[in-house]
């Protein structure tokens, strides 16, 4: 069978919403990604702003100053190309800026469809609940738990029985289009699922019209609000409100038939509560008829009004409204003052007070012909509104702000006289206000702030932008000191809360009524500003390979080699104008600027310190304020490197370098020594004044200048012992060292720039035996002591020390007298890490060689985690947290550490013939770096080099460095290489590199580029000999009728200003080089380009010449009426003369060959056979065609197929075809060359939709793999022995597996890496090497996902542990991974079942298994036959993740 992996989270973001989530950090955005929830607060930064036009859309680079690089030699021979000269940039405009954190992201299995806040759900802290509507009619409440600092379920409520659907041949719930609505004073929520049920969910609020000020306890009772009392637990989920706890936040929930509610009800469209009533109240579009243009139906939607008594569980209908228009589709509840709501439509926009009275705007000419409602004339506008989104832009005035599909903005205003509406404008953002900010279809909006929002978008990133008013250069000048032009005041966390209020209508905040947008938009002095934006990849429409390239002999070139992967995956992604190219690589291919042979280093350090200050200018204010930049290290570039070095003798020896603005040097002349011995530690201590060198027998101290001050020898006084050293940390102003006697020596350097030795007070630092150790300084403040009222105090060091029986030790320095935190289960690995832990008697432990406490994030957002390194180089990665208790101070009692998901394995590194030198374990520790293009991270040298990676938008990831094994690392800031860093091989090549910035890394666990290309993006393929892209793009245009046909002379006089859009192709080469397009080929109108593929075809039919050409298929559609042709063109890229300044435009496309298809489209294309023929599928048939000499492509052979062919495939030169069906299934046929024949050999036994199909072999065996559109993976496979399969007719239907929401649309087969997979499937050394393969798949959520075969004896062990973590491991919001992974009972098998109960097993329960601790973890193996969790974690190293892609 097989295993399904999802290798990338998705993307794409379904759904958002802000609440107070989180205790004591605001408002919270979550937001949805199909099958992830994320919380996020946000964090107001000062940034540099371009205000130029120009760079209006560069929203997510970083702040990069660029460089220029000379080449110079120094005494030693050592390329320095990677130091610069002087720099001077310009000065930019600074400016408030809106960045989004993460707080939390919880996998869940199951997809979700709606979210609804819940009001002050917590009465202990409160905060808000959080209501999840899943796919097909479920809900999950779920809340912040600080205790265990993650979601906690509340409740469960599913309306999946039978008994409420409404007959035994209604359609499925999956058919149906299910919303959520909560009602805006969170007294009750709303699910609308099935043909017209209602589901209602009551919440208990406390009553708002009772005072609570005069309550007194002692006459009234226990008060019943929120108080000081302990609070129940109300952790155990409980379905559908069947709950033995009385004290739960709701009421047990009941169903609605829409039916019973009013008759009219047949039909529902949408519904929404609305603002201001005092009983739940909602309103709903319906209509008693299906809307239908064809039949002439007109004016038949009725909007109706109900409150509802949750007490008797009924209904009063308040109000209705008849003979609106049938293209209506949503309604907008709007808060006071306008109150009411917002009916919107395809071609119109109607309001509706809250006593019925409708007020309406048409906005394109179509709306005469599909209503008679009355509305105001605003159609030349032009707008379409399908796919729109609406929110609140200024609550006080009433103001709206609409987005329009395309990402043109408009705004809607409200004329109102008293508490009446008398009418409603639309007025359009200018074009170049708006085209910047939006790119594609927003799919969700919400507010975050005062003047800012967030956009969240499927086709294209997500992004928070704010809007501000421009100010004259004069103004600017003034209240530059004060920040006035900014987005944000000191009172904007006040602000947002009052705006908050607005939004819901809750006792509007009495302040000056600001100035109205319509106003400055009229003035055009409104501006649109991006301040975040989420990455994502989606959707995927085509994957292919390519190869990395340069310019040929260029210096990248030669940097490159030894960095740089065989192949790179490239994606096509997004829609219209965000659609890109996403490069995807798997590790970090870093940007080297400087290269050169170092075989003798074995670790590097970069310092800045300060020169000593010369005694004429010490003593004095006068005499301080003239000292220069020398002697100052704030901002300063490195200034020293020093190498510990070991020669071919093994001889260890440690020199130093200067770094300067022309190169670096080896220094003479100072009182460093090399001969002193192998350097194991080393930094600045004294703020910055004074040089440590960690020796293994010595402390030596160094100023500014290198002249040695002080050496501190490694002598135990009391014994006479020289132990020596073998790690240490440095965080000024303390020293902490790790010696091989397992003592710890802690040091700290006085005002006098003296280290002493700190004295250990506490007899278990004398008596434990240490293993390894940090020192961290806590400027976040996570560690700090708790205070009686609750400040914080920052900047405290602490020691983190591991026992050598795994026990952790925190102290707070300088007391050393006792640790503030003890942890004995450390080693255990436990999913949550308390002071009280404690595990079973006999549980193994983790052999952990090295912990680092770091910060990890980017200069958005930083903070602290625990890291350990164990023996086989994996890392697991804690992450401290804090809990408030009820009057407790004790630290120990308030910190907890909790395990992040990783499932990354470390590489096992090669064995060598003789040993390695003695020392080469030590020196391979844990490197933290405060900036590395940006980002504070963590360096894991050694055979699986890795950085530790984070930004403020993601989890933690471990993504691994291009090249061999890293022996040497370290941080390098020059003038030449800013936030850069050094390191050297395995193989002794020393590299000075950047991390490059076009590229994201954290977000996705992958190096992902994008390159916009402005257009849809249906298609791309990689051209090998050219080594350039060809792009499919289609845009759209206006459709135009023919002006030269005879029988429609009218045609020639149309003058319309709204006319319909059609698609129109467009060829683009692009050059990996520059990633820019050099060649435009555009298709004829109404032409749209379905499918481009690289084909080796045969272009001379004497001397049988092979050539690998491009083929393209396209459609030409001109309306219902005309049926549909094809087309398909071969294309060769022919080198040119290159454009001056540019040599990467040195090819173009050249047309070799044209052929018009009269009936069908051309929708796939594919390689067949071995004579360089193509398959082609033109209409209802698959047809072959050769490419002859003249241009024309000759049919050999053919196939009838039924309705619309989705995908061809061929497995390589075998003949072996699958062709799939929109309608009918999947086909497998043979192609045979003598005689030129198509043979069907069999097919699905069912019609189902086919969205793509593809092969994939294991051994002998061959099972085709297809996707439906309702997200299922059907395993099929031809087997004419089986008895079912009617000699081979029929094919088996093996198993159905869903993907949820992360349907595939494209597929790649690939062959892995020859000894990963055999291990996977059981081969033994005697067998003969097979050719694995693994199946790459693509869904438009942005899910990359891996199909891999396995063997039968790795199936069946892999498949119980599946089911142990299923059942052992907890499950967010109550959901349950097996049946997520169950097809729904309405799916239809593709073939004869043959499945005996087998299944795909879920990767994503595999990867959760090193969430478990070490003794589950052994308990877990022996049930599913393993030998113990090594044998595990071999298994799962070769399935899970990337692995047997390594060549990307």
């Amino acid at each position: 069978m097989q295993c399904y992996t999802e290798l990338t989270p998705p993307t794409a973001v379904t759904h958002s919403l802000t609440l107070q989530f989180v205790p004591g950090q605001g408002s919270n955005l979550a937001v949805a990604k199909s099958s992830i929830l994320q919380i996020f607060r946000t964090k107001i930064v000062s940034a540099e702003v371009d205000s130029s036009p120009a760079n209006a859309n560069a929203n997510r680079a970083r702040a990069v100053p660029p460089y220029e690089g000379r080449i110079t030699n120094d005494d030693d021979g050592l390329e320095t190309s990677f130091l610069g000269g002087d720099n001077l940039t310009a000065r930019a405009d600074r400016a408030n800026t809106t960045k989004l954190v993460l707080v939390s992201e919880t996998s869940l299995p199951g997809t979700i469809t709606g979210l609804a806040r819940i009001k002050a759900l917590n009465k202990s802290s409160g905060t808000d609940g959080l209501l999840i509507a899943f796919k097909d009619a479920r809900l999950s409440l779920v809340e912040w738990d600080a205790q265990k600092h993650t979601l906690t379920t509340i409740s469960i409520h599913y309306y999946e029985q039978d008994d409420l659907r409404e007959s035994p041949w209604a359609a499925p719930l999956s058919q149906h289009v299910n919303f959520l609505a909560a009602d805006p004073g969170s007294r009750c929520a709303a699910l609308k699922f099935g043909a017209r049920n209602l589901a209602i969910l009551p919440f208990k609020l406390v009553d708002e019209d009772i005072d609570m000020g005069d309550w007194d306890e002692e006459l009234d009772g226990p008060r019943p609000g929120p108080g000081p009392g302990p609070v129940k637990d109300l952790s155990g989920a409980v379905v559908n409100g069947a709950s033995n706890i009385e004290d739960t936040p709701y009421s047990p929930s009941f169903v609605l038939r829409l039916s019973n509610l009013d008759p009219n009800l047949l039909h529902p469209v949408h519904l929404a509560f609305l603002h201001e009533y005092r009983e739940p109240t909602f309103g709903i579009l319906s209509s008693t008829k299906h809307a239908s243009n064809s039949l002439g139906r007109k004016d038949h939607f009725t909007y109706m009004v109900f409150t509802l008594d949750l007490q008797q569980k009924a209904s009063t209908t308040i109000l209705s409204v008849s003979g609106l228009p049938q293209d209506l589709f949503r309604v907008v509840p709007l808060p006071a003052p306008v109150g009411g709501v917002l009916l919107v439509g395809a071609n119109e926009l109607i309001h509706i007070d809250q006593s019925g009275k409708p007020n309406g705007v048409a906005v394109n000419p179509l709306t005469k012909q599909c209503t008679s409602f009355s509305l105001v004339d605003q159609s030349d506008l032009n707008l379409r509104l399908e796919g729109c989104v609406i929110d609140v832009l200024m609550a006080d005035l009433g103001e709206l702000l609409i987005i329009l599909s395309d990402g043109r903005m408009a705004l809607v205003t409200f004329r109102i006289d008293g508490r009446t509406v008398s009418g409603l404008g639309i007025k359009m953002f200018p074009t170049e206000i708006s085209a910047s900010v939006i790119h594609s279809r927003v799919t969700s909006l919400c507010r975050l702030g005062r003047n800012t929002m967030f956009a969240g978008i499927e086709e294209g990133d997500s992004i928070v932008f704010g809007w501000t008013k421009k100010q004259s250069q004069v103004a600017r000048k003034k209240a530059r000191t004060q920040d006035t032009s900014l987005d944000f005041d000191p009172f904007e966390d006040e602000d947002m809360e009052e705006d908050e209020d607005d939004l819901y209508g809750e006792e509007p905040a009495a302040r000056a009524r600001p100035m109205s947008v319509a106003s400055i938009a009229k003035s055009g002095e409104l501006t649109f500003r991006i301040h975040d934006a989420l990455l994502n990849i989606g959707p995927i429409q085509k994957i292919t390979h390519g190869a990395p390239t340069w310019l040929p002999g260029s210096e990248e070139e030669q940097n490159s080699a030894g960095v740089d992967c065989e192949q790179q995956l490239v994606f096509a992604v997004g829609r219209g104008k965000s659609g890109s190219l996403a490069i995807v690589n798997l590790a970090i291919q870093p940007k080297v600027v400087g290269r050169f042979e170092f075989h003798e280093a074995r670790a590097f350090w970069t310092v800045s310190a300060k020169k000593p200050i010369p005694k004429s200018l010490q003593g004095g204010d006068k005499g301080a304020s003239v000292v220069g930049n020398d002697y100052d290290t704030s901002g300063q570039y490195d200034q020293f490197m020093i190498v510990a070095k070991v020669d071919l003798d093994g001889y260890e020896t440690s020199d130093v370098y200067a770094l300067t603005a022309a190169g670096f040097e080896g220094l003479t002349g100072t009182e460093f020594e090399p001969a002193a011995g192998f350097t194991v530690q080393a930094g600045t201590m004294g703020k910055g004044t004074r040089i440590i060198q960690v020796l293994k027998s010595e402390v030596r101290c160094y100023d500014g200048d290198l002249r040695l001050n002080q050496i501190i020898p490694m002598l135990d006084e009391e014994t006479g012992a020289e132990p020596r050293v073998v790690s240490g940390s440095i965080a000024d102003p303390y020293l902490l060292l790790v010696r091989d006697d397992s003592s710890a020596f802690f040091a700290q350097i006085d005002s006098n720039n003296e280290i002493e030795e700190v004295e250990k007070r506490d007899k278990t630092l004398t008596t434990t035996k240490w293993l390894t150790g940090s020192l961290y300084t806590d400027a976040n403040g996570v560690f700090a002591e708790a205070t009686d009222k609750g400040a914080k105090p920052t900047g405290d060091i602490l020691a983190f020390l591991l026992s050598t029986t795994g026990a952790l030790h925190i102290y707070r320095l300088p007391d050393l007298s006792k640790p503030i935190y003890v942890a004995e289960g450390l080693s255990y690995i436990p999913p949550g890490l308390s002071a009280d832990y404690a595990a079973r008697k006999g549980t193994t432990k983790e052999t952990v060689a090295e912990i680092l406490v770091a910060d990890l994030g980017d200069t958005t957002h930083s903070s602290p985690y625990l890291i350990l390194r164990h023996a086989n180089n994996d890392l697991t990665i804690y992450q401290p947290f804090r809990v408030k208790g009820d009057g407790e101070v004790n630290f120990s009692k308030t910190l907890f550490f909790q395990k992040l998901p990783n499932s990354s394995f470390a590489k096992i590194p090669e064995e060598t013939v003789q040993d390695e030198p003695t020392h080469q374990p030590l020196l391979l520790s844990m490197r933290p770096c405060a900036n590395i293009g940006g980002y504070s991270t963590v360096f894991l040298p050694g055979p699986s080099p890795s950085f530790v990676i984070k930004s403020s938008q993601s989890m933690p990831r471990i993504i691994g460095l291009q090249g061999s094994a890293v022996q040497a690392m370290s941080a390098f800031h020059t003038e030449g290489c800013e936030h850069g860093f050094i390191y050297a091989d395995m193989h002794g090549i020393a590299r000075v590199t950047q991390l490059p910035s076009d590229y994201s890394f954290a977000e996705t666990g992958v190096s992902v580029k994008k390159v916009p290309i402005g257009d849809d993006v249906d298609a791309v393929a990689f051209h090998p000999p050219s080594q350039g892209y060809v792009v499919g793009c289609n845009t759209t245009e206006p459709f135009e009728l023919p002006k030269d046909d005879d029988h429609h002379k009218e045609w020639t006089r149309e003058n319309l200003a709204f006319k319909p859009m059609v698609e129109r192709g467009v060829l683009k080469l692009i050059s990996p080089i520059t990633w820019a397009v050099i060649d435009t080929v555009q298709m004829e109108p109404c032409e749209s380009v379905l499918c481009v593929e690289t084909l080796n075809l045969e272009v001379s039919e004497t001397t049988n010449e092979r050539k690998q050409l491009i083929a393209v298929g396209t459609a030409i559609c001109k309306g219902e009426d005309l049926p549909t042709r094809g087309r398909v063109y071969v294309y060769d890229i022919a080198e040119v003369i290159p454009e001056p300044g540019r040599p990467e435009t040195n090819r173009k496309l050249k047309l070799v060959a044209k052929e018009d298809i009269a009936r069908g489209a051309v929708t796939a294309i594919s390689e067949v056979g071995t004579q360089g023929l193509m398959l082609m599928a033109q209409g209802q048939k698959c047809m072959v065609r050769g490419l002859k000499e003249d241009g024309t492509l000759l049919p050999v052979a053919f196939m009838d197929m039924n309705c619309f062919v989705t995908s061809v495939k061929e497995l390589p030169d075998t003949g072996l075809c699958l062709m799939a069906d929109a309608f009918k299934g999947v086909w497998f046929t043979g192609y045979t060359e003598e005689p030129y024949k198509m043979i069907l050999f069999g097919k699905s036994s069912s019609n189902f939709e086919v969205l793509n199909a593809d092969f994939l072999p294991d051994g002998r065996e061959l099972y085709i793999v297809a996707t439906d559109a309702e997200g299922n993976i059907h395993i099929l496979q031809f087997d004419p022995e089986h008895p079912k399969s009617l000699q081979g007719h029929l094919l088996l239907h093996r198993t159905t597996f869903s993907t949820g929401a992360h349907y595939p649309t494209s597929s790649l087969l690939l062959v892995a890496s020859t000894g990963e997979a055999s291990r996977a499937n059981g081969a033994s050394a005697a067998e003969p090497p097979q050719s694995p393969h693994v199946l790459l798949l693509a869904s438009p959520t942005g899910v990359i996902a891996a199909l891999r075969p396995l063997s039968e004896s790795v199936y069946r062990r892999l498949s119980s542990l599946a089911a142990q973590l299923s059942t052992t491991l907890p499950h967010a919001a109550g959901l349950n991974p097996k049946g997520y992974r169950a097809p729904s009972a309405n799916s239809p098998q593709s073939g004869v079942d043959a499945g005996v109960g087998r299944s795909i097993i879920d990767g994503t329960i595999l990867e959760r298994y090193t969430e478990l601790g070490t003794g589950r973890r052994s308990e877990m193996a022996g049930r599913a036959g393993y030998g113990g969790p090594d044998e595990i974690r071999a298994e799962l190293e070769e399935i899970l993740g990337w692995a047997g892609m390594g060549c990307f």
